[in-house]
């Protein structure tokens, strides 16, 4: 009986992990309006963005930003959801949205032609591909267009993931990289304070908080709480949040989202104020939430800590 618990438990295992592997594949892709200035075509933009988005998030490989949580992203900053978004401003988008893919582009119509033209950019390496599609202005087709479209864009990202995506180092590899880069010298206290909120269920331990501090001190801060007697030199406050974000088979996704502002304390200071989102996978849900939350807060602290050191 033992040897069939023992067995049980080592299949269970052996999914668990195939599950996260597959999880680590799985990529976020926003899709934005598509430019369509063009008399004939001035209405299609939106339209074939709605359609692209349906398409691809059909597709098991990908986990798409809905437009209502891109707009929450970019709505207080200079980004819209136009197709104006370039390699230079997609990392930006990236930082905001949590995507590490974005898809734009642009319709127009030449005679009696009308063609679709996207744009594939990677956020982290600003990476660009191109794809056509190609109908009749009277009669276009909108979602046997975007559908043969998403076809082409998703065979694009399964092709040239390594060139869309930089390479995934592990969170270790990323810390010791972020310390190894900071100067020598004294670091100062650091406070650090972050509110936590998971919609739909209670956080029984906070992700953000705990990652950030963990990371302060690896880097050479002492980080202390407010029960310390010992006053901050620095603190850090901010909020952060997960939600439940789609299923795809086995897997749920989780999008988390962090802002922070760093304070100096004597002079009331502010030294940084950032802001980060990341998408995560897992079996479980609070298990990708909170991996959301870590991953975010290691992107900030690669932004946040250099600051803090200098």
């Amino acid at each position: 009986m033992k040897h069939k618990y023992a067995l049980l438990l080592g299949l269970i295992l052996i999914a668990a992990g195939m599950t996260r592997a597959l999880a680590a594949d799985i990529l976020t892709v926003a899709v934005f309006d598509f430019d369509s200035r063009d008399e004939k075509v001035h209405d299609l933009g939106p339209k074939i963005a709605t359609l692209l988005n349906t398409c691809l998030s059909a597709d098991p490989q990908l986990i798409t930003v809905e437009r209502t949580e891109l707009e929450k992203a970019l709505g207080e900053q200079e980004l819209g959801l136009s197709g104006t978004v370039s390699p230079d401003t997609a990392a930006k988008v990236g930082q905001l949205t949590g995507a590490k893919i974005l898809v734009t582009g642009r319709v127009f119509a030449v005679d009696r032609e009308l063609f679709i033209v996207a744009k594939v950019i990677g956020t982290e390496t600003s990476r660009v591909y191109g794809q056509l599609v190609k109908g009749t202005v009277a009669s276009p087709a909108l979602s046997d267009l975007s559908a043969e479209l998403a076809k082409k864009i998703s065979q694009i990202i399964t092709d040239k993931a390594d060139t869309l995506v930089a390479k995934a180092d592990s969170r270790e590899q990323r810390i010791d990289r972020l310390i190894k880069g900071l100067k020598e010298g004294k670091r100062p206290a650091v406070l650090v304070r972050i509110e936590e909120r998971h919609f739909g269920n209670p956080v029984i331990d906070p992700a953000a908080e705990t990652e950030l501090s963990l990371i302060l001190q690896k880097a050479g801060f002492a980080v202390i709480d407010e029960k310390s007697t010992n006053k901050p030199d620095i603190e850090i406050t901010g909020q952060a949040f997960s939600a439940y974000g789609m299923r795809k088979g086995n897997l749920i996704s989780c999008r988390s989202h962090i802002e922070l502002k760093a304070r100096e304390r004597s002079s009331g200071k502010i030294l940084a104020v950032d802001a980060q989102t990341s998408v995560a996978a897992d079996i479980a849900e609070q298990t990708a939430a909170k991996t959301a939350l870590e991953n975010a807060a290691v992107e900030m602290a690669e932004r946040l800590v250099p600051k803090l050191a200098q």
